[in-house]
């Protein structure tokens, strides 16, 4: 037994999983809010348009609409991948392969995992791909 506890890790415990299971489900559902948010700005659900003010204001008030729709337009398809890498780091989870850097396969620091859940190289790793 002595020498099982001597090898390293190669992977993190069910439990540890468990752990990183319920952040990524709390950011998880933060994210498809937020991506709901968005979504509902472009698609008027709650117009407060300037159909009734006068033509020269709902001019400049139509040019800046539609930058900011092309911004929120941005921010939604980083949130989709966003939610897409949640996801994918969710399956990991589920394979038991959740935590191991694609690079290097070693462990990925719980403390990062934390703040980047979805993170799939470690700092290491990350450093030299820069």
């Amino acid at each position: 037994m002595a020498e099982a506890t001597k090898t390293k890790k190669n992977r993190y415990s069910d439990k540890e999983l468990q752990e990183f299971k319920k952040i990524i489900i709390g950011k998880l559902d933060e994210a498809k809010k937020d991506l709901d948010l968005m979504m509902a700005t472009m698609s008027y659900k709650d117009d407060h348009g300037t159909d009734d003010t006068s033509p020269t204001f709902k001019l400049m008030e139509d040019g800046s609409d539609v930058l900011s729709r092309e911004e929120t337009a941005q921010l939604a398809a980083r949130q989709q991948k966003f939610i897409k890498h949640l996801e994918d780091a969710m399956v990991r989870i589920g394979n038991k392969t959740y935590g191991i850097c694609r690079a290097t396969g070693k462990l990925i620091s719980k403390e990062r995992l934390r703040i980047v859940p979805h993170a799939t190289l470690s700092i290491e790793a990350k450093k030299a791909q820069s």
